[in-house]
């Protein structure tokens, strides 16, 4: 808890006077004032998460956690949970949607097990596994109080080691089959919606699935009684151990002022829980896109985040954000590559 706790005291203020300065050079560059509208607006954003008025983006990297769910039980998932394991080592083996995306975007991917209900022997996994899965939190709690902060705390940990290595931008994403139920859970609680308006058909259940997934989540949260004002409490009583550690993440990477790139509806609901744990995290965050699942758009409303792209995508994985990173790392080369009117000896406007 302690680590959690001074990891949040270093959150601090966006810089201002980076936001003036880029402002201000954005207003010379050889285009009509505002013209590159949201570019221009996510640059001056990242030059006030870094403290650099021309900031870089070089190094890029996509963290992606895994986990599995004890709710898969009650028939909440057109997949079996064994997918989990399948894809995380298609992941490794770079098969997978986010790998293509990543390489396509130039960043760097981490997979860490946070608690799939498997062991692995595979170098290039990052281990922080808190369980074999969560318990069934249609029958109690999904973890113990001490597991969620354990989770949050792992992920602090996987970005501070990443940190060394030089990060200027980082993505989360994620992977567990069952895990959109769990995590419309947690925005039902703390948003105050209801189950029904934020639960949608995660990996593509018919009707009756998923009316089965929203009475899950109605008893769970029944069974439960989550205090809607303890973001831990709502991930230890409804959540899930790769949702407590992108929460971990985006909380190292705010203290660290490093932007992170939200993916889609776990992420999102990732960072809803961060948000409650420490709000000034809102402002490290970029939003990479709108997801389909519907509770996603009722996780950026109630933080406050305006979505990048919106392309019917619901993969996970962290696929969003490497598409965010491209789009950052393009504001950002506008902003420090583009030449001033005075450099170029064009013409201002009268």
């Amino acid at each position: 808890m302690r680590f959690m706790e001074e990891t949040i005291k270093k959150i601090g203020a966006l810089d201002e006077h980076a936001i003036s300065v880029a402002r201000a050079r954005q207003d010379i560059l050889t285009k009509p004032a505002g013209s590159l509208g949201t570019l221009e607006g996510i640059s001056q954003k990242v030059a006030g998460i870094t403290g650099n008025v021309m900031p870089k983006m070089k190094d890029k990297l996509i963290i992606t956690m895994a986990g599995d769910h004890g709710v898969t039980d009650d028939g909440v998932s057109a997949y079996p949970k064994e997918v989990t394991a399948q894809m995380v080592y298609n992941f490794l083996n770079g098969g997978a949607a986010i790998n293509v995306l990543a390489r396509h975007a130039g960043a760097r991917v981490v997979i860490v097990d946070m608690g799939v209900a498997v062991d692995f022997t595979h170098e290039q996994l990052e281990s922080k596994k808190i369980a074999y899965g969560t318990a069934n939190m249609v029958k109690g709690p999904a973890m113990s109080y001490e597991d969620a902060v354990r989770s949050i705390e792992a992920g602090i940990e996987v970005f501070e080691s990443e940190a060394k290595k030089g990060v200027d931008i980082v993505g989360v994403g994620d992977m567990g089959i069952g895990n959109t139920t769990p995590s419309s859970a947690i925005v039902a609680v703390i948003t105050g919606e209801d189950v029904e308006k934020v639960t949608g058909r995660g990996t593509g259940i018919d009707d009756a699935g998923l009316e089965k997934k929203i009475g899950a989540i109605e008893e769970a949260i029944r069974v439960n009684k989550p205090n809607n004002k303890d973001a831990i409490d709502v991930l230890a009583k409804v959540g899930g151990f790769e949702i407590g550690g992108m929460a971990g993440v985006i909380l190292a990477a705010a203290s660290h002022r490093v932007p992170v790139v939200i993916d889609g509806f776990i992420s999102g609901t990732a960072a809803l829980v961060a948000y409650g744990i420490a709000p000034a995290v809102k402002d490290y965050m970029i939003a990479a896109h709108r997801s389909v699942e519907r509770g996603h758009s009722v996780t950026l409303d109630y933080i406050g985040l305006k979505p990048l792209l919106d392309l019917d995508m619901r993969l996970g994985e962290g696929t969003g954000a490497a598409l965010g990173i491209s789009i950052v790392d393009a504001a950002c080369k506008i902003l420090g590559e583009m030449a001033t009117f005075e450099d170029a000896g064009v013409s201002e406007k009268d």
